[in-house]
């Protein structure tokens, strides 16, 4: 088996739903991202490209992605939905291809426009037929609710005994990391404008505790969620480039960082936050690694929960968690969010020079999945 390296990577900003990016079909995002990684390393040859999109318009979508960006019709093209995993999915699937040696070099990411998300109908003698149709999927045997995956975190805070007051302090630390990485432009190598996009629209700076306390429940008296300790909706596309250490010692390259493990898992659908943290300690465990030896650690935060979860579990390790912040500012355009964290995380190893990263997500149906890398 190859070992398998991470070249680079692009991402979009972050757009909220009807915001910058609100009339553009998400494989025209995606294919301007593209071909503007196809610019930035020109020297390389794709044998193919993996995406994630979960609420996109169906189809092979990363196909038609790469043909709006001219690539050409003999590169094969591959979509994953696996909800908000997509994108780690995508990482993973192809870090798995160049391991194995039907690769050499991969594109990986993912892409959405919740903006432009299609409503469907289902078929008029399922049961669950309704003329207004549905945006969202069913993800348990046991429940059809649009609200399944916020349900899913309430639940699961509510059985940890979480209230809002300590959800809400990852709010005001996300935001205020957020802030200070856009400041700062840590972020900057990997990002690129499209559509003359200047920033990421989620990040708030002048967030603060006053602002969140006013904020009300979403599913209501006696529950603790708000808007404020979920995540928002977003459009955004975000890319890696992969290769195998065979075609990276051939063309001469150095690498950012070597992905030295990866990891699916599955936990109750009803409290599907759990995936990011359960699948995050698998990984760890087949890599023979602890919590303690990671440098950096980025776990998508689509609901507060997931942060006052690790912070609980690992309290002396939370300067090591999502360091410039989490999806509760940046917000989580799904099928991109894997890629997101991934880029993420090399621009800590990077500050740090040296070092393990642990990225973690959960998805829909009480997945998640887990990729570790090595700072090379």
């Amino acid at each position: 088996m190859d070992k398998v390296y991470v070249l680079g990577g692009l991402r979009s900003h972050i757009g909220l739903k009807n915001g910058i990016f609100k009339n553009i079909p998400a494989e025209i995002l995606a294919s301007k991202l593209l071909s503007k990684l196809q610019e930035k390393y020109a020297k390389l040859h794709f044998d193919e490209i993996i995406g994630g999109n979960a609420v996109g318009t169906g189809g092979n979508i990363t196909r038609l992605a790469a043909l709006e960006a001219g690539f050409s019709e003999e590169l094969p093209c591959l979509t994953v939905d696996v909800q908000c995993a997509s994108g780690a999915v995508a990482i993973e699937l192809a870090y798995a291809k160049l391991r194995s040696g039907l690769a050499d070099v991969i594109v990986a990411g993912g892409f959405e426009s919740s903006s432009m998300q299609p409503t469907r109908v289902y078929h008029s003698s399922d049961p669950r037929y309704t003329p207004e149709g549905f945006q969202v999927a069913q993800f348990s045997p046991e429940t059809n609710s649009p609200l399944a995956m916020l349900e899913g975190a309430e639940r699961t805070a509510q059985q940890a005994g979480i209230g809002r007051q300590e959800l809400e302090k990852f709010t005001l630390r996300s935001h205020r990391l957020a802030r200070a990485a856009q400041e700062q432009q840590v972020f900057a190598p990997f990002l690129v404008s499209l559509f003359n996009s200047t920033r990421d629209e989620g990040i708030r700076p002048h967030m603060n505790e006053r602002l969140v306390a006013r904020m009300p429940l979403l599913l209501g008296p006696g529950t603790s969620l708000t808007a404020a300790t979920s995540c928002l909706i977003n459009d955004g596309a975000a890319f890696v480039i992969l290769a195998n250490a065979s075609y990276v010692a051939k063309a001469g390259i150095k690498p950012l960082a070597e992905i030295i493990g990866a990891a699916d898992g599955g936990v109750d659908p009803k409290r599907s936050p759990l995936g990011a943290l359960t699948v995050g300690e698998k990984v760890l465990r087949k890599a023979g690694l602890r919590m303690d030896e990671m440098t950096a650690v980025e776990y998508n935060e689509a609901f507060a929960v997931i942060s006052a979860l690790f912070a609980r579990r690992y309290p002396a390790l939370l300067p090591r968690y999502n360091q410039w912040g989490g999806a509760l500012a940046y917000g989580h355009p799904y099928g991109a969010s894997g890629a997101i964290l991934l880029l993420h995380l090399l621009a800590e190893l990077a500050a740090h020079k040296a070092g393990y990263g642990l990225m973690s997500i959960a998805g829909a149906g009480g997945m998640g999945t887990a990729l570790l890398l090595k700072k090379v």
